[in-house]
């Protein structure tokens, strides 16, 4: 799923691209896709871009009349800048922007069809923000009491909508892995110092890994998108070493959703518990890292 570093490189991209211009039409095929009817799609037609910015991880598309097209991406959708008029994919293919330099295709992968656009004017646009903070708008006090509104464990905390704008799970195993962190660790069992670690290492990875997708899209349009990155420390890398201790990366899996971590770096050595895992080996199942030599 793109995440708040891969949505600020299609902002930046986009900026230069319709701030300013005119929306000719949206033109909709995935029937799925459209989570709005009042006021109707149609009704974007002939509309100023003011401005594109980020809510969440959703792209905000601002038109004059306080009217705004809301993208959700969700974990297959993606952008793609075309020629102007360019036809919709059949099957891919969810939606087009119609403007008069270029084409904005809205497309997502796979049979399940999960994201979303919504046309909505400026009342309508408060409920579809989940809550979430921004990082980088959150002081040290407030970044502490999101962190102990509920029990959970970090990964789960640092990817709640509603508490933090933007983050997933790629960018949730790179912070709590450079602020050496368990993301079994409870939000609520932390103390001052490890706090302070996770506020700043939350701050200085989302904008460091937003500074390097910015930097690579340059002029261009992004076009392979995705959370993984080769320069990741441990997200993507189960089995590789860890760049700091050299640990092999190991990951705790539930349902589709992978979590990666350092032994060495965040639980002091000790291999986490994987429900598929502790099924298929049992007592055989190895808990330190020594169990992995």
């Amino acid at each position: 799923m793109p995440e708040l570093p891969e949505i600020e490189a299609y902002l930046h991209a986009l900026r230069p691209r319709i701030v300013g211009s005119r929306l000719i039409r949206v033109r909709v095929r995935g029937v799925s896709v459209l989570r709005t009817y009042d006021p109707p799609i149609d009704a974007a037609a002939d509309h100023m871009v003011i401005d594109v910015r980020r809510l969440g991880k959703r792209v905000v598309i601002d038109l004059d009349g306080h009217l705004h097209l809301v993208i959700h991406l969700m974990v297959a959708g993606r952008l793609k800048w075309l020629s102007a008029g360019s036809t919709i994919p059949g099957r891919n293919g969810l939606a087009a922007f119609d403007f008069t330099d270029g084409t904005l295709l809205l497309t997502e992968a796979g049979s399940r069809r999960r994201a979303s656009l919504h046309l909505v004017d400026t009342d309508a646009l408060t409920g579809l923000d989940p809550g979430g903070a921004e990082l980088a708008d959150l002081d040290l006090d407030g970044f502490t009491e999101r962190l102990g509104r509920e029990r959970h464990t970090l990964k789960r905390t640092l990817t709640d909508p509603h508490l933090f704008a933007g983050i997933g799970g790629a960018f949730a195993d790179e912070i709590l892995w450079a602020a050496g962190l368990s993301p079994t660790q409870m939000s609520t069992n932390l103390g001052e110092d490890q706090i302070k670690r996770l506020f700043d290492t939350t701050r200085t990875t989302l904008a460091r890994w937003t500074n390097i997708r910015v930097t690579e899209t340059g002029d261009r349009f992004p076009t392979k998108v995705t959370a993984f990155h080769p320069d990741m420390g441990v997200h993507g890398k189960f089995g590789e070493p860890c760049p700091t201790c050299g640990a092999k990366v190991q990951r705790i899996v539930h349902g589709k959703r992978e979590t990666n971590y350092c032994p060495g770096c965040q639980t002091g050595g000790r291999i986490l518990a994987d429900r598929a895992l502790s099924r298929l080996l049992k007592n055989d199942r190895p808990r330190t890292v020594e169990d992995l030599e």
